[in-house]
């Protein structure tokens, strides 16, 4: 089993715990990271982009004018893709970006991911995370104590101060163990999970 130094707020290391094989030492394989962020991503898509081709725009019921005779070129609609105010062609239609990814193999991406900031030296686990009103000045401070550089910072359940002194801080991200995701922790940095946090995602991701 990987250990791994447990910190206190003044970066003082205060004891080591033991993490789980099955959670934190997983072989990586970037295709599968590659595969879960990609499914993340398109997630997010709405899919709603719309233009109008020239059978849905208004207008256009007659002839502008005659076909011969006028010296200008010929011309059946005023909603034409040509003119101004046309329909648009081959433009976006409403469609679905979802992707199918199997819940196992999500599961084993967060794993991988999380594995590969152990291997990197990238993750960092501290007693407890607490501030004792809710100010941005105190975070960054810590922030800057554990030379931090675009931490995730994971913590156990809902804390207000927390999360509210850390929201105006650039590259700074306060989530929730069970908002974990791959995208969120392959995007920062530095990975900042709680003693607390750990035995929960351990219990979650656990085999």
């Amino acid at each position: 089993m990987p250990t791994i130094d447990i910190f206190d707020m003044n970066r003082q290391v205060v004891g080591q715990m033991e993490l789980r094989d099955d959670v934190f030492a997983v072989p990586v394989k970037a295709h599968v990271l590659h595969e879960v962020v990609l499914y993340q991503l398109a997630k997010r898509r709405a899919g709603t982009a719309k233009t109008k081709g020239r059978s849905e725009v208004a207008g256009g019921g007659r002839k502008p004018w005659r076909q011969k005779g006028t010296g200008r070129a010929r011309v059946g609609t005023i909603r034409s893709p040509l003119w101004k105010g046309g329909g648009t062609v081959h433009g976006p239609q409403p469609r679905s970006y979802e992707m199918k990814v199997p819940k196992k193999v999500r599961k084993l991406a967060l794993k991988m991911a999380l594995s590969q900031k152990l291997q990197d030296q990238e993750l960092t686990v501290v007693e407890e995370l607490s501030l004792p009103e809710i100010k941005t000045k105190e975070f960054a401070a810590w922030v800057q104590r554990f030379e931090l550089s675009k931490p995730l910072v994971v913590i156990a359940r809902r804390d207000e101060v927390v999360e509210k002194s850390a929201r105006n801080i650039p590259n700074v991200k306060v989530l929730r163990s069970e908002g974990l995701n791959v995208y969120d922790i392959l995007n920062h940095r530095n990975v900042v999970l709680t003693k607390e946090t750990i035995g929960k995602i351990e219990e979650s991701l656990g085999s």
